[in-house]
């Protein structure tokens, strides 16, 4: 009597991704360049995906530990954004622990805030979101720093901007405000955060480069104070992994790899003489396929909705 397998760990490796979408094309593999395209469409398929709605397999739950006195920290470079967020307070105090509601707000309210350097348990968080790189510059120290120093001397401001973040050798280092060169003294970073994303602080020789970095970010307010422990619990959306080299699996659930093939085939089918014959039935099956495996990649659990009643001045 036959049986099953007794496996259920069914997965396709980036050349079988790659050889069954151009068999649905109606074409074979013959050259490294016919895998090179497929890998790049691919990889474009899944920024497409990152645009289409929230990928339940890219998130992540991380914390950051907050400073008094610091506003602005730095993001993994790989977030999307940040899907959830809480305040955890007495973090290292494990019998003690409360999660606090913090406000998401956008750039036009924190712009508004009278005092961002005002001090407290944070209640509003702005995250920015920008293309985490990093941009050589003309700009060195112009002192030696250690690894305590919260004012850095510089050469040059040029192309630095006013707050940001710069790397000097290994080191991450965060500045909220910038003061030009004066009576003889040079051009300064001040209020600098030093040893950020999980880098550490050292000492930097006269003469160390600096590299612009551009970073996502969070900015709290108000800025943390010394009343408690305070942790930025939050839950990302990532990117999903690249593609790879060929010999690897996609970061993709078993649920969307049909989804996946019929993608790609769409996509190379785009590029392939006389392709317009099969456009339109692999643009129907990869829209199909998404709406199975998009409807499925979602929350299931209840939902409630509670009104928040506010009142706004007046007597009685």
């Amino acid at each position: 009597m036959a049986t099953t397998s007794g496996s259920s760990a069914f997965n396709l490796q980036l050349t079988d991704v790659i050889e069954e979408a151009y068999e649905r094309v109606g074409v074979e593999v013959r050259s490294g360049y016919d895998v090179r395209t497929a890998r790049r469409s691919l990889n474009l398929l899944f920024t497409d995906w990152a645009n289409r709605g929230l990928n339940m397999w890219t998130f992540e739950q991380d914390y950051i530990p907050l400073v008094q006195g610091q506003p602005t920290y730095a993001l993994p470079d790989d977030t999307v954004d940040i899907i959830e967020n809480v305040i955890r307070t007495n973090a290292n105090v494990a019998s003690n622990q409360a999660d606090l509601t913090i406000t998401r707000i956008s750039i036009d309210t924190y712009a508004t805030l009278p005092n961002k350097l005002n001090q407290g348990r944070p209640i509003q968080v702005w995250i920015q979101r920008l293309t985490a790189n990093n941009q050589p510059t003309s700009n060195a120290i112009s002192a030696a720093i250690g690894t305590t120093d919260t004012t850095i001397a510089v050469n040059s401001l040029i192309g630095l901007p006013n707050a940001g973040w710069i790397t000097l050798d290994s080191e991450l280092i965060g500045y909220n405000e910038v003061q030009p060169a004066a009576n003889g003294n040079p051009p300064y970073l001040l209020n600098c955060t030093r040893g950020q994303q999980n880098t550490t602080a050292a000492s930097h020789a006269l003469g160390a480069p600096i590299i612009l970095s551009q970073k996502n970010s969070i900015t709290v307010w108000p800025t943390p104070d010394s009343a408690a422990s305070y942790q930025f619990v939050y839950w990302r959306l990532r990117r999903m992994q690249d593609v790879g080299n060929g010999v690897n699996i996609m970061d993709v659930p078993f649920r969307f790899v049909n989804c996946m093939v019929s993608g790609l085939a769409y996509y190379l089918c785009l590029k392939v003489p006389d392709g317009l014959n099969r456009l339109q039935i692999l643009k129907q099956q990869y829209d199909e396929s998404w709406d199975l495996a998009s409807t499925e990649d979602r929350e299931k659990a209840s939902l409630r909705f509670v009104p928040q009643r506010m009142y706004i001045g007046g007597g009685t």
